[in-house]
């Protein structure tokens, strides 16, 4: 019988708490000198020194040598009581046989990429069209059915395949009321964005912000959208290697060249049609593993009713956390307010879903496969909530992370499938098949829609190069290549921020909170500027992005629900585990200065809504300050003395009552009477503001 992890540290607890205790009696029969620790005595092997010294005034320095002789006896107490383990159970984390692929699995997963690759083959040099830029990045008029399942695979990826699962296992299902804000959505897309981008028959939702507030906020935009999906594509590239890796032994550098070459090939051969074309095989692929794994999982690990029971006996079922703390990192408001806001900006102002929506024939199919792609959604959001359930009721008794067979939480249902399902033949690849096929997905749409924005927004409407239509299919091509070779670059980079599922969930939340802001900010404010807009927007994403490194910096991680050992059919070496808590540093660092400031140990999920709201308030005071000046500026020209600025004449105002100007067929008369302008003609021209002006 082996004690588990929590056990050893409710021990180690105690162990301090009778120290505590028993301190002043220790000293009085073990008097220390100054300067040095005296050795314990074995009769006291259950004590363990909190830091505190054993008399008055002692140092630091002397207080971490007792530490270490305290818990040097704790631990040689340990391993001379512990049971030896049989000599027939093999090292957890040295395990003699390893699952791997099987022939069956390779064919599968090689099937699945072959035909990714055909439909971009097919599209791009055997299908008439495309050889203009809105046929390359738009497609002709594309049906319902396959863009539905486009939307719906746009964000489903192994970012929610391996991270969701392990949200569930380690943390809870509070996580699981990220569905409600998706539906939430759907009102929001239907009646407030897709009728603006519609109308104005948009290639770019950016093509907006240009024609709100100016070039420089339609290029803001479109920069911001290149780094959020630059760095969304490599995390999306990321999970699936991590997965193949662990499930047959292939280097990820290798798994990952493997599917930016698939990819990049059929999005910048194929265009907006083979997009589409390769998501909906690409979902039904995605629809068979996941039902598979469910369905295989029922019979294997438990069925529906076990699963919960089971969750619920190892307080893994949490839906109503109502905590107002905004450091809690899961709570209903921060699932719910916060995922509302990270949903609206993915679906609404995301280059990606819009691109999609606007090649369908008109608005009310839009809505509709706009709808019917979120329902999608959330059915396999939920699907993959309760495989993770699953997960932990199969692991119950032996924790695989904890036992050393992984190394990192999103390489459980990797492991889980893999070594399940070995004696029955495709299971696993199938599975990762599926993982490959919602990733293959998402880069895709990616890629095409940088193409997009990269076009449209930058070259032509940024640095003034005109392209032809003809061309413009071309430059797209190469604009797919060349984002697939960055994000294949970032790749690197992100495989050092922890977590997929948070890590992705921050960097979207940094950049697309600040983009809906600007939307919003030109549907709901009449009083923003284009100035108010530019500072408004810029201020905003450096002071949430200066928060979100800092906080990434000094986070902690979050610890994850207890697990546990009691039962695993392989030895865990518990004293290896007692080793690496006790040479943990024992000094308690005490953090100062503006990190320790609350608002650094915010909820990730809280991202989106304040860059959202801080661009909104910004961008409107900002406006505001600006035309409070400009109207201080039209006082002073057109005050009761005439005119305040010397180099313009009182008398040119004075000679003829009525000033024509060529730049304007309005009739304008003003009076220096009281203070008061009468106007003539179809309306009033600020004559201040053109005199400033010119």
């Amino acid at each position: 019988m082996f004690a588990t992890q929590d056990t050893i540290l409710k021990l180690l607890t105690l162990c301090a708490l009778a120290h505590s205790i028993t301190a002043l009696a220790l000293q009085e029969k073990s008097p220390v000198s100054s300067g040095s620790g005296a050795p314990l005595d074995p009769s006291h092997k259950y004590l363990i020194v909190r830091g505190e010294g054993y008399q008055q005034g002692s140092s630091g320095s002397q207080e971490h040598v007792e530490f270490d002789n305290a818990a040097t006896l704790l631990l040689r107490a340990f391993k001379s009581q512990q049971v030896p383990a049989p000599s027939d159970l093999e090292e957890c984390s040295a395990p003699s046989h390893k699952a791997t692929f099987s022939g069956y699995d390779y064919v599968i997963l090689l099937g699945m990429l072959v035909i990714s690759l055909g439909i971009g083959i097919f599209y791009g040099f055997f299908q008439k069209g495309g050889s203009s830029s809105n046929e390359f990045l738009l497609g002709s008029e594309m049906s319902i059915f396959p863009v539905t399942l486009s939307l719906t695979t746009s964000f489903i990826t192994a970012i929610e395949l391996l991270g969701n699962p392990s949200e569930m296992y380690f943390q809870g299902t509070q996580f699981v009321l990220i569905v409600i804000p998706m539906v939430l959505v759907i009102p929001v897309a239907v009646k407030i964005f897709y009728p603006i981008y519609f109308k104005m028959e948009l290639t770019s939702c950016y093509e907006y912000l240009g024609i709100r507030f100016g070039k420089e906020i339609r290029i803001l935009g479109a920069v911001l959208y290149v780094i959020q999906m630059c760095f969304y594509t490599a995390v999306a590239v990321l999970a699936p290697a991590i997965a193949l890796s662990k499930a047959t032994g292939l280097d990820t550098k290798i798994a990952v060249v493997l599917i930016y070459v698939v990819c990049v090939f059929y999005s910048s051969q194929g265009g907006m049609k083979a997009v589409v074309i390769a998501d909906s095989f690409q979902a039904a692929v995605l629809a068979v593993s996941l039902v598979l794994i469910v369905g295989l999982g029922c019979f294997y690990s438990g069925n529906p009713i076990q699963v919960f029971q089971t969750a619920a006996k190892h307080d893994r079922l949490e839906f109503f956390n109502m905590d107002p703390n905004p450091t809690t990192r899961h709570t209903v408001w921060s699932v719910v307010i916060g995922g509302f806001f990270y949903w609206t900006s993915l679906f609404c102002t995301n280059q990606a879903s819009v691109q999609k929506c606007m090649s369908l024939k008109s608005l009310k199919l839009a809505k509709i496969a706009l709808g019917f792609a979120i329902i999608g959604l959330i059915a396999v959001f939920l699907l993959n909530f309760y495989t993770g359930l699953m997960v932990f009721t199969h692991y119950a008794d032996c924790d695989p992370l904890t036992a050393g067979r992984i190394s990192a939480t999103d390489q459980l249902l990797p492991y889980y499938v893999i070594n399940t399902y070995e004696h029955i033949y495709s299971v696993a690849g199938i599975f990762v098949a599926g993982i490959f096929a919602a990733s293959l997905g998402t880069v895709a749409s990616a890629l095409n829609s940088l193409s997009a924005v990269t076009c449209e927004d930058l070259l032509v409407n940024g640095m003034n190069i005109k392209i032809s239509p003809e061309k413009g299919a071309t430059y797209a091509k190469w604009m797919s290549l060349g984002f697939g070779i960055a994000s294949f670059g970032l790749v690197f980079i992100v495989e050092h921020l922890g977590g997929v599922l948070q890590a992705t969930l921050t960097l979207n939340g940094l950049i697309g909170g600040v983009t809906l802001g600007l939307f919003v900010l030109g549907i709901a404010c009449k009083q923003a500027n284009t100035k108010g807009a530019f500072y408004g927007g810029l201020l905003s994403l450096v002071l949430v992005i200066f928060v979100g490194v800092v906080a990434q910096i000094v986070s902690v991680e979050q610890p994850s629900l207890p697990t546990s050992i009691e039962n695993c059919d392989c030895h865990v070496n518990i004293t290896n585990i007692i080793g690496d808590l006790l040479t943990e540093p024992v000094e308690i660092v005490e953090q100062r200065g503006f990190t320790t400031w609350p608002i650094f140990r915010l909820s990730y999920m809280w991202y989106s809504m304040i860059g959202c709201l801080l661009t909104v308030f910004l961008g409107w005071l900002i406006s505001l300050i600006i035309d409070f000046i400009q109207r201080r500026n039209v006082l002073k020209i057109t005050g009761t003395k005439g005119i305040d600025n010397p180099a313009v004449s009182e008398e040119v105002f004075k000679s003829d009552p009525q000033v024509q100007y060529t730049t304007s067929s309005t009739v304008t008369t003003i009076t220096a009477v009281d203070n008061k302008e009468t106007t003539s003609g179809e309306g009033h021209v600020n004559h201040a503001i053109r005199i400033d002006d010119e």
